[in-house]
């Protein structure tokens, strides 16, 4: 996944580790959350999250200004090295976790979770858009971003594996199996292209695409137009709920479903 690492320019990138270990630690609580998450402490961690990506390397909003198409490869450096530090529970777990229910049940469970979770990071990051000083939004947008991002993967893998059907290899294999998932929208075992991230190849240019819808529409939430943290919390549950949908449908269909 290091072959990634690259800005809009060619030029060679070290991934910030402290950006992707807030990235996914955030993704974690707030998805696996059995209450509603506290809000300043929500806003707290991305305000981190965004005060680590400005600072990466120097770039963090530099990269964000030059425009959504040209920092989305500083993004899916942050991605690549996010998704193997992301917690996913396995079938087992998620069973002892959810007992007595069946697997629709919990692949129910698991994506109101990551629903809920998604659309807190949207009110958090969204209410900044009413402030009478709002932050630097580029900065914001980049930890909104990999915040979703990182849910989104968790909920991903966490269904490959309540529905029996998990990717193999070892942890950076699976991880990237799953983010292929995410950027495709398909099951693991339907995407095309291969799961190579090398730089220029399929899925590393799918998976900027997502990114850079993914990117605006963050930034469109914090518009001046709409209402802030109602606009971010609606927009991004409605999308996490339909990644869902789709994702669901790929793995009932698949002949070794356990659903």
């Amino acid at each position: 996944m290091a072959e990634m690492h690259g800005d809009a320019d060619g030029q060679p990138v070290a991934a910030d580790d402290v950006i992707a270990e807030q990235a996914a630690e955030l993704a974690t609580q707030v998805s696996e959350a059995k209450a509603p998450p506290d809000r300043r402490r929500l806003a707290r961690s991305l305000a981190k999250l965004a005060r680590s990506g400005a600072r990466a390397a120097g770039r963090g909003t530099r990269v964000a200004r030059r425009g959504v198409g040209a920092g989305t490869s500083w993004l899916a450096a942050q991605v690549a090295v996010m998704a193997p530090r992301l917690r996913v529970r396995d079938r087992a777990a998620l069973q002892a976790q959810f007992p007595g229910l069946s697997t629709e049940d919990v692949a129910d469970a698991l994506v109101e979770g990551a629903s809920r979770a998604s659309a807190a990071v949207g009110a958090a990051v969204g209410a900044w858009a009413v402030l009478p000083v709002p932050p630097a939004f580029p900065a914001e947008i980049v930890a909104e971003t990999l915040a979703l991002v990182g849910i989104e993967i968790k909920l991903v893998a966490e269904l490959h594996e309540i529905y029996g059907l998990p990717a193999s290899g070892n942890v950076v294999e699976r991880m990237t199996a799953y983010v292929a998932a995410w950027a495709h929208r398909r099951g693991v075992f339907l995407v095309p292209g291969g799961l190579v991230l090398a730089a220029g190849s399929p899925l590393a240019r799918r998976l900027r695409l997502r990114l850079a819808a993914r990117a605006s529409r963050s930034a469109f939430s914090l518009g001046p137009l709409l209402t802030g943290a109602v606009a971010g919390a609606v927009l991004n549950r409605r999308e996490t709920h339909r990644l869902a949908q789709e994702i669901r449908s790929d793995l009932r269909r698949h002949p070794g479903s356990a659903g």
